[in-house]
């Protein structure tokens, strides 16, 4: 799951990108207004964390400008400015949650994760497709019962499948869920089909066969069956 942190404080922005990456999760920053409106406007995330005051410009305005783009993705909203205007206003314009400084890491990890499971799957802890099981917590895989081991990056690929199951997803859009906005500088994403034949050779071995389908010329399809 890819992540933008948006939040002038360096130490803070690099304190929250050590935890939540040994949680898993891809997270790229941006210091300034100017920074978050390219990133909002060049790729795509799982979950936004917007401080509302930022060099250049109000946080307020990034969320209007995802917003008035129909973009779906989760947005938190962490700010030391805790009056109720700041948190209605906030909610008003459409972000997901509101969280004052100074905050627990660990609770802003369990917001991060509520949001990104109810927008992109469901109210349960436990994805399920094809007689594959996915534990959202503890990041768990087993198919029929049985634990099968993926690396992070296969846990990663197998959850952006699931969660646009029957929709055909292009390489570009697979490399740049895993590799961020890392994926600009690489000179082919041959790594994704790498990724995507191991997965589906460890799917195979424990009995999950065909379920991701190569569309040949423009990308990869997880089929529910």
């Amino acid at each position: 799951m890819k992540l933008l942190i948006i939040e002038d404080e360096r130490e803070l922005s690099n304190s929250i990108v050590t935890y939540l990456s040994s949680e898993n999760y891809l997270c790229e920053q941006a210091f300034t207004y100017n920074e978050a409106k390219e990133k909002i406007d060049l790729y795509d995330y799982d979950c936004v964390l917007l401080d509302l005051m930022l060099p250049g410009g109000n946080g307020l305005d990034i969320l209007h400008r995802i917003r008035t783009k129909n973009n779906p993705v989760g947005v938190i909203i962490i700010s030391a400015k805790d009056s109720l205007d700041d948190k209605v206003k906030g909610l008003e314009i459409g972000a997901d949650d509101y969280l004052a400084k100074p905050f627990h890491l660990p609770e802003l990890r369990m917001r991060i994760y509520a949001i990104i499971r109810r927008k992109n799957f469901s109210v349960s802890n436990i994805l399920q497709s094809n007689g594959i099981s996915i534990n959202l917590l503890s990041k768990a895989v087993s198919i029929n019962d049985e634990p099968i081991l993926l690396t992070r990056t296969e846990y990663d690929l197998l959850l952006f499948l699931i969660s646009n199951k029957n929709k055909v997803i292009s390489k570009g859009a697979i490399a740049e869920h895993l590799s961020g906005d890392m994926a600009d500088m690489l000179d082919n994403h041959d790594f994704v089909y790498t990724h995507i034949k191991n997965l589906k050779a460890k799917l195979a071995e424990a009995g999950c066969k065909d379920c991701i389908k190569n569309v040949y010329g423009t990308g990869y399809k997880w089929t529910e069956q």
